[in-house]
């Protein structure tokens, strides 16, 4: 194997594999044209799906999701969702991901750098990464909780979207880690909680409601959210979709984040302030059992045809 091209980071593990337009190459080789206009304008939407024990969670819906961002956004999709499946499965092979992420990217493709998006639009680019994740060291984050701390939302205006347009996220998530937090969970300028920079956020009421924000443009439709939002609803938990406050996530019983690769997640603290007895509640917990039942038990009805 060559060395890896000039200016990119030789620690990239040896013998892992990225998927660029049909290729499968050494992860440090890979790369798209200097005017694609995903790197350009970050024209360009991506998804990301988990792998726990070798099984996929949620394919379905993360592919669905895709689907959808690609059409907000008037792009081609690059590939059927069936041949779509094979690659993903050979990148999880190929790269001996059994715990971690898949990681599907499309931009609009490459042509000659200018705002408008022309009428004849370039094939995408298709650009598919995988990674193993330490199952440990996510379970000893579930065990113990994490701290998040609270950042003006800045975003654009359409946040339904998985757009790679991400700096704001960034940002937040950056100001998160200097401050000892994991998580920044995102303001309006109402006040109200929309999301974290990469999780939805949730809350815990007085009588026992789990709470997260309604669906709207303001965030993004998180597949693991629909996902536990129907366990909890069919394990007979009380379930509220609304805006709710920061101050109302400090005097919360529990609150907790969600992501594909973090299933139900607890918050112990928000900008420093304990949330309550500063360990992770029952009732995350439970929405986590929940949601690992729920995410293999769909996995292993869609691999069956359904």
């Amino acid at each position: 194997m060559s060395s890896p091209v000039h200016g990119w980071p030789a620690r990239f593990p040896v013998g892992r594999v990225t998927y660029v337009n049909g290729r499968y190459l050494p992860h440090a080789q890979a790369g798209v044209h200097l005017e694609d206009r995903g790197l350009q304008f970050a024209d360009a939407i991506y998804e990301v799906v988990g792998v726990a024990g070798g099984q996929f969670l949620d394919e379905e819906e993360h592919l669905e999701r895709l689907e959808r961002s690609v059409r907000e956004i008037g792009m081609a999709a690059p590939m059927e969702r069936g041949p779509l499946k094979l690659v993903l499965r050979e990148m999880a092979r190929r790269n001996r991901v059994r715990d971690g992420l898949i990681y599907m990217q499309v931009t609009r493709g490459a042509m000659r750098r200018d705002h408008p998006v022309p009428e004849a639009q370039p094939r995408p680019t298709l650009i598919i990464t995988a990674r193993s994740l330490d199952p440990q060291s996510i379970e000893d984050r579930r065990v113990k909780g994490v701290r998040v701390i609270t950042e003006p939302d800045e975003r654009w205006a359409r946040c339904d979207i998985k757009s790679t347009s991400l700096l704001p996220n960034v940002l937040a998530k950056t100001a998160a880690r200097k401050a000892g937090a994991f998580e920044a969970w995102l303001v309006d300028s109402e006040g109200y909680v929309t999301e974290g920079a990469s999780t939805s956020a949730w809350i815990v009421s007085d009588d026992g409601r789990i709470v997260t924000r309604d669906l709207s443009n303001s965030i993004l439709p998180g597949v693991t959210r629909r996902v536990i939002l129907k366990a909890a609803s069919e394990a007979q938990i009380p379930v509220e979709e609304r805006k709710f406050t920061v101050a109302e996530a400090l005097a919360a019983k529990e609150a907790f984040i969600t992501a594909a690769t973090l299933g139900a997640t607890a918050v112990v603290a928000i900008d420093g302030q304990q949330i309550g007895d500063g360990k992770p509640g029952p009732l995350a917990r439970r929405i986590q059992e929940l949601y690992r039942h729920a995410a293999l038990v769909n996995q292993k009805a869609q691999e069956s045809g359904r």
